[in-house]
């Protein structure tokens, strides 16, 4: 059995939710493509699809050997692109997605040097905070900030994204200043919408003990800048990252809360959809990126030196 290939077809089958259709894909006969997915389950002594008459369906197998498959293809294909890619040039239109406040704040400021260095590439930038559907769109990548991905991109990480709660200290001075998560129940928070666990904020200590705390905020919003000046405001205690806060917290506008406890780190990252080429118009962005922000980002910079890594927790 050719493992590859059988890998491509038990993906192609997933994809199109048909043996049939899938044949025609990989212009092979169906009785080809139904043998090469039993014996691709007969090689993993488990079965892979649900078969009947009028539809097919991943066992929980199934879903789990579709999502490696998928990376492992993308591999396949990034390391042939790889080889290919080298004696071609940056060209042509890259349109891809980033998050607002990201892209408004921090990209703004790279992109005209990118555009200096590789002129032959036309950039289409789309700002939203929403998760855009790459493929759907006809998207080359996308930026996106998570702590994880879904199975069906390829990422590279560009840079650390680093989360505080903060406040004003004014709000501070009126309300308070919390001294574990548990206190926070009593102040006012600023939600994020697209936040991935809604209303609860989950806190580490310095043993690495989870601390969450479900918060009732007084003010939600689906964009980190209206947040981050209601916070200004005095209106409440947000959790944003430091590409969005740093500036204000290292100018004592904002004032970090909690310096004992730590939230999630995430990244941002390069996506770009599966088993698809990586194309040197795309990858001399990532990189460029990867050079002007890495694992120290500029938003974060003023932070070295100092023998603690927390943002000034004393009111101005």
């Amino acid at each position: 059995m050719d493992r590859l290939l059988a890998m491509q077809t038990f993906a192609r089958v997933v994809e199109t939710g048909s043996f049939v259709r899938a044949a025609e894909k990989m212009d092979m006969s169906t009785s080809a493509v139904s043998r090469l997915v039993a014996d691709l389950e007969s090689h993993l002594n488990a079965r892979l699809l649900q078969r009947t008459t009028r539809r097919l369906s991943l066992t929980d197998a199934g879903r789990a050997y579709y999502e490696r498959t998928l990376q492992i293809l993308s591999d396949v294909d990034e390391a042939e692109a790889d080889v290919g890619s080298e004696a071609s040039q940056p060209s042509g239109w890259l349109r891809f997605t980033a998050p607002l406040s990201l892209g408004t704040r921090h990209l703004a400021d790279v992109l005209p040097g990118y555009c200096a260095q590789f002129p032959q590439v036309h950039l289409d930038v789309s700002l939203s905070d929403r998760a855009v559907d790459l493929v759907e769109e006809g998207l080359d990548m996308g930026l996106r900030i998570a702590a994880q991905l879904p199975g069906s991109y390829v990422a590279r990480r560009i840079a650390p994204i680093r989360i505080v709660a903060c406040a004003a200290p004014g709000y501070l001075v009126r309300h308070g200043t919390p001294k574990v998560p548990a206190d926070l129940k009593n102040h006012r928070t600023l939600s994020y919408s697209y936040f991935a666990e809604g209303d609860t904020w989950n806190f580490e200590d310095a043993q690495e003990r989870k601390v969450p705390v479900q918060i009732k905020p007084v003010f939600r919003a689906n964009n980190g800048d209206i947040l981050t000046e209601a916070a200004k405001a005095g209106e409440g205690v947000i959790i944003q990252p430091t590409f969005l806060v740093g500036e204000d917290l290292r100018a004592g506008r904002l004032v970090q809360i909690l310096p004992g406890y730590t939230l999630p780190e995430m990244s941002l990252q390069a996506i770009y959809p599966s088993r698809r080429h990586l194309s040197a118009k795309v990858r001399s962005l990532v990189e460029y990126l990867q050079q002007k922000w890495g694992e120290t980002p500029p938003w974060d910079c003023w932070m070295q030196g100092s023998q603690s890594t927390d943002f000034p927790t004393t009111a101005k």
